[in-house]
């Protein structure tokens, strides 16, 4: 009846899991998306290249290595943009061959072009080809995710004015630079720039950066960023931006202007919806493109579902993958259990930050009580061979029965060792796992064991007055 029974629309992270999903589970699938866009914005402009981008600065700057060798320790004096884009195009290559290898195994067509509703079983695909293709389907999923969002004001040329996905294809490496928005995105360029020597200024008309991260650790980075010669302007808006011969200018509302070669805005995101012809199909969006979905990620239309960046908070690649895949398996009528409430966030600033849980001022603010126990990599013999002396990591801790309530790291391997705070703690285990487990030596996971010696000795000594 239907050319196939699931049509993705988009190939990102959330379309192709869904995607592999259905496919694993016999159904006849496809992806429709742009010949240049395979893997979406995570794989050509967003994630990958950015976190690529981001281990080449490392590399080549020697940041990471300057503790051991002295602060004018340089693997490469003049680093261009060559020397970053060579890394960055060989990692979304490889990437592609990966995402197209894995759909042609689970035999998912790949149909190049773009999508937009016929009606709420069918799609019109435009291949550029100046003829459109009518495709059937009996369940949709929609992954379209979202562009970067440009304020109307704003005069973007991609060379002097850039968004978050046009500062990858800058021509050189800027001088000089305002970032336009201390969210993640905008703080991760602001740190990546600044570590490559650029002479970056932060402005946020938000009282402070990063506000759902425990505070402790937003102020170790704003003080890290601050060595690298990091300005913050907080509480500032942008006014107008003047374009010159040789520069922008950046003028805010409280009359102060900051001259500069490049000016990142990070305001946000929008969903690619525009192009979608929603409203054949029955659906609309929100202001920001945006489509609202249910808890098993259908819309209001019975048979299509929405996935990933599309349908709003929280916008992760992981959390995105895991939509896909419980979307795919509701669609097929198959029983899913429900997404977890332990998510851990990664944000991929210099030094990196990661955490799990409640924050301090959550806890506090829901009267709940807690004690903090905390390692600093500096006492660990890994974190001196690494040179990251200025790395942490944070617990808290229920005194009430050791649960182990939020995990917080900032600093060297931080995306990564957080999962083992988010494995104790969706296993319900206490810090007395922590307490009592033997951690290879010397490693940055042996912070568990310090920080849950430090809470639980604090723990100890209130219990011996109370008693």
């Amino acid at each position: 009846m239907y050319d196939y029974d699931l049509l993705v629309l988009g190939s990102g992270p959330s379309g192709q899991k869904a995607a592999i999903a259905a496919a694993k589970l016999g159904r006849r699938v496809a992806i429709v998306d742009r010949r240049d866009m395979l893997g979406g914005v995570c794989i050509n402009t967003g994630t990958v290249p950015s976190k690529t981008l981001r281990e080449a600065v490392l590399y080549l700057t020697g940041l990471s290595q300057r503790d051991l060798y002295g602060s004018s320790y340089r693997v490469k004096e003049d680093i261009t943009v060559a020397d970053l884009a060579a890394r960055t195009q060989h990692v979304i290559t490889r990437q592609t061959d990966v995402i197209r290898n894995q759909l042609a195994r689970n035999k998912v067509s790949l149909i190049t072009g773009t999508g937009r509703f016929a009606d709420a079983h069918s799609v019109w695909v435009d291949a550029g080809s100046g003829r459109e293709t009518r495709i059937s389907f009996d369940k949709a999923v929609i992954a379209a995710g979202t562009r970067p969002a440009r304020p109307d004001s704003v005069d973007f040329d991609d060379r002097t004015i850039v968004d978050s996905d046009g500062v990858i294809n800058l021509q050189a490496v800027p001088r000089s630079m305002v970032v336009v928005g201390a969210g993640v995105i905008g703080m991760e360029y602001a740190s990546l720039f600044a570590a490559l020597g650029t002479k970056v200024t932060v402005v946020e008309r938000r009282p402070r950066m990063l506000d759902f991260c425990d505070e402790e650790i937003v102020e170790s980075l704003k003080y890290h960023l601050r060595d690298l010669s990091v300005t913050f302007r907080f509480g500032e808006e942008v006014a107008a931006v003047e374009k010159h011969r040789s520069a922008a200018l950046c003028v805010l509302r409280s009359g102060k202007k900051i001259a500069a070669d490049t000016v990142m805005y990070s305001a946000g995101r929008q969903g690619q919806t525009d192009d979608l012809a929603l409203e054949a199909a029955g659906l609309t969006a929100d202001h920001r493109g945006r489509i609202t979905v249910d808890a098993d990620y259908r819309t209001t239309v019975e048979n299509i579902y929405a996935v990933g960046d599309v349908i709003g908070f929280p916008a992760l690649a992981s959390t995105s993958m895991e939509q896909g895949r419980l979307a795919a398996q509701h669609a097929c009528g198959e029983s899913a259990r429900g997404m977890s409430d332990l998510q851990p966030i990664g944000i991929y600033t210099i030094p990196e930050i990661s955490f799990v849980g409640k924050t301090e001022e959550e806890l506090t603010d829901a009267s709940v009580p807690f004690e903090v126990g905390i390692a600093r990599y500096r006492e660990l013999a890994r974190g001196q061979i690494v040179g990251d002396s200025y790395g942490m990591l944070k617990l808290l801790v229920s005194p009430e029965d050791g649960r182990l309530l939020g995990v917080h790291v900032f600093g060297t391997g931080a995306t990564e060792i957080v999962h083992i705070g988010q494995a104790v703690m969706g296993c319900g285990g206490t810090v007395d796992y922590l307490l009592d487990a033997v951690f290879n030596y010397p490693t940055l996971a042996e912070a568990y064991k310090v920080a849950a010696l430090d809470a639980a000795n604090k723990i100890r000594n209130i219990t011996r007055i109370d008693t």
